[in-house]
């Protein structure tokens, strides 16, 4: 399996993002291919006729990644190829783009796109939520990329003596996700289909904000590439991972992990377990855990569970209509004696292992109350306790647990 080497603390592309992309040549990766490393790398496929690039980087990046690719040939591009619609994959396409070149993707990327823009501004302060402290520039606005090409399942083309088949594989990070195929030197490019992460566990949904990606779709997407015997694979992160049998290894896994978790999600859900306990229990077996840096086996389960059976659980009336379990909250712990009590009830939690229910109550304290300190106080505990007892494996909940500590030591040091 491929091993990343990176810092523990940072999410992959935030690392590439705080060492700047720097004045550094295109990689050679052999068989005329070189990868330029941005936020998510693009890769130009050389050929006598002209080149493909497969995807374009992000937008502040285009410049350097043009460079490099200019001083590998100056054969000009004649195709762009979209592995799927995010931004560090799209973002350059206006510095490449030329009159004359073919721009290719999968039929559902202007449906994508469309969600993008007309989100933006939610999606947008979401993301910065979880990664402003990592991010240099601001995304500018740019054309949008016009397809000249798209095609549902499959197509293919020639150039200059090379053959590369494209493949749609919904069950990737987006629903217009494709792989690259050049079948005549067993290359893959697979993109973000597998996520940033080679070898971990899937991110059916992230937390930054995103439509699910559905369970049976990405474990055929898997099975697809499986089913080509790559001998090279090269993903949208990373350095390229080498040989036939670690490949089908790798990848077999990680379909047979998903596979694991959807049957034993819908296990639980044929026997009426509920969706907390399946959360809570369920667990791959030893022969199947692969890490969890990007995904997360009790996200997973949820995201399996609301995209079969969706967000209404069958546990309460109040579930389907507008009146929050908050709404009631004041009441009940004046009941209980008041915010004194309730929060002495929070600390006691502490010496339970229990921060989560210790959260629960102090996020129950009104800003108004005179304990408002010490619920932020217990509340800033309870997010620390958590994430020392998560690790930091998961680079996007270390990072909400730690834009969450953050905002709560603002708040008491604007307090004192």
């Amino acid at each position: 399996m491929q091993s990343i080497t990176r810092d523990a603390n940072q999410p992959l592309n935030a690392q590439i993002i705080n060492d700047g992309l720097g004045k550094q040549d295109a990689v050679d990766l052999g068989n005329g291919i070189y990868m330029s490393k941005d936020v998510s790398n693009l890769y130009l496929v050389t050929t006598p006729a002209g080149s493909v690039l497969i995807n374009t980087g992000i937008i502040y990046s285009a410049a350097e990644n043009k460079r490099r690719f200019d001083a590998v040939t100056d054969k000009p591009i004649r195709k762009i190829v979209f592995t799927q619609s995010h931004e560090d994959h799209i973002g350059g396409w206006p510095t490449f783009n030329a009159a004359g070149v073919e721009t290719i993707g999968q039929a559902n990327l202007p449906f994508v796109r469309t969600q993008y823009r007309d989100l933006g501004k939610a999606m947008g302060a979401r993301s910065r939520r979880l990664w402003s402290r990592d991010q240099k520039q601001e995304l500018t606005e740019r054309p949008e990329p016009v397809l000249t090409t798209t095609f549902h399942d499959a197509h293919t083309f020639e150039l200059g003596g090379r053959r590369f088949e494209l493949y749609s594989v919904p069950g990737g990070e987006t629903v217009d996700s494709l792989v690259v195929w050049l079948p005549r030197e067993k290359i893959v490019f697979t993109g973000n289909m597998t996520g940033p992460l080679f070898g971990h566990v899937p991110n059916l949904y992230t937390v930054r904000g995103e439509r699910y990606r559905y369970v049976q779709w990405y474990i055929d997407s898997v099975q697809r590439v499986i089913d080509l015997n790559p001998e090279v694979l090269i993903t949208g992160h990373g350095e390229p991972v080498r040989g036939a049998a670690n490949i089908r290894a790798s990848l077999t896994k990680m379909r047979d992990a998903t596979q694991y978790l959807r049957d034993e999600t819908f296990k639980g859900m044929n026997a009426g377990k509920s969706l907390w306990e399946l959360m809570e229990t369920i667990k791959l077996p030893p022969e199947l855990v692969i890490p969890q840096g990007h995904g997360k086996v009790p996200w997973i389960v949820r995201a399996i569970w609301e995209e079969h059976l969706g967000w209404f659980r069958y546990e309460s009336s109040t579930e389907l209509y507008s009146v929050p379990p908050q709404s009631v909250l004041p009441d009940l712990i004046a009941l209980a004696g008041g915010d004194a009590a309730a929060l002495d009830l929070a600390a006691k939690y502490f010496g339970d292992n229990a921060p989560l229910k210790a959260l629960h109550i102090a996020e129950a304290i009104a800003p108004a109350s005179p304990y408002y300190h010490r619920a932020l106080e217990i509340q800033l505990y309870a997010q620390r306790l958590i994430l020392d007892t998560a690790g930091r494996e998961n680079f996007s909940e270390v990072r909400w647990l730690e834009s969450e500590i953050r905002r709560l030591e603002a708040a008491l040091a604007g307090d004192n």
